[in-house]
């Protein structure tokens, strides 16, 4: 697989977005991190706050955090997961504006409340996220499929979709988070019978 560190995406590319904490530590605490992780990336999708209210999973009604959004539709946000110490992005880049522009911005804003928050200094992630260009179908296939089981593999839970904190639920139990975009997928599977079927029946140790 093409593996590479902070460079420039092409209008039209989709890439697996990867980072973990810095020294493989933990990025994710309890559930208010979580949360502010996917606050600010509906942010910097172009979402605003009051969009957001009835989405337990994103909804920070009292935060003031701003952060500087692009137009709705730039990006498209194809599968996600956070565990612990990493997130994984499958991220569709819908107009000329950088990938890299936006996670740069995600998780700057997520650095600087992590460090006030646990009153810490210093990279909350390890380096520059890494990339994996998705090129064909069974690549992207792979990749949700990845995604999505990566709780699984790690023993968070025993079944996708009993981990909250992946996108998974918004393609098998109509969860339908804001900030999932579900058609591209389920185009690649042909339908939500096998995109269920393929990610379940997926070898959970493999790894990138």
């Amino acid at each position: 697989m093409n593996h590479r560190d902070y460079k420039e995406f092409a209008n039209g590319s989709i890439a697996h977005i990867y980072n973990r904490g810095n020294n493989k530590g933990k990025i994710f605490f309890d559930e208010q991190d979580y949360k502010a992780f996917l606050f600010r990336l509906a942010l910097a999708l172009g979402f605003e706050q009051k969009e957001l209210h009835n989405e337990s999973l994103i909804s920070m009604p009292y935060s003031r955090i701003r952060i500087e959004s692009v137009q709705k539709n730039k990006f498209k946000i194809n599968a996600f997961c956070l565990m612990p110490n990493h997130f994984h992005l499958l991220i569709e880049q819908c107009s000329n504006i950088s990938i890299s522009k936006l996670i740069s911005k995600v998780c700057s804003s997520y650095s600087k409340y992590i460090n006030k928050k646990y009153n810490r200094v210093g990279h909350t992630f390890q380096d520059c996220f890494k990339a994996v260009n998705i090129e064909n179908n069974p690549q992207l296939m792979w990749a949700s499929s990845y995604i999505h089981m990566n709780p699984v593999k790690d023993g968070l839970a025993k079944h996708p979709s009993k981990y909250k904190w992946s996108s998974y639920c918004d393609f098998a139990e109509n969860r339908n988070l804001p900030i999932t975009s579900t058609k591209l997928l389920i185009e690649a599977f042909g339908d939500t019978k096998n995109f269920i079927e393929q990610t379940l029946n997926f070898d959970v140790k493999e790894t990138l």
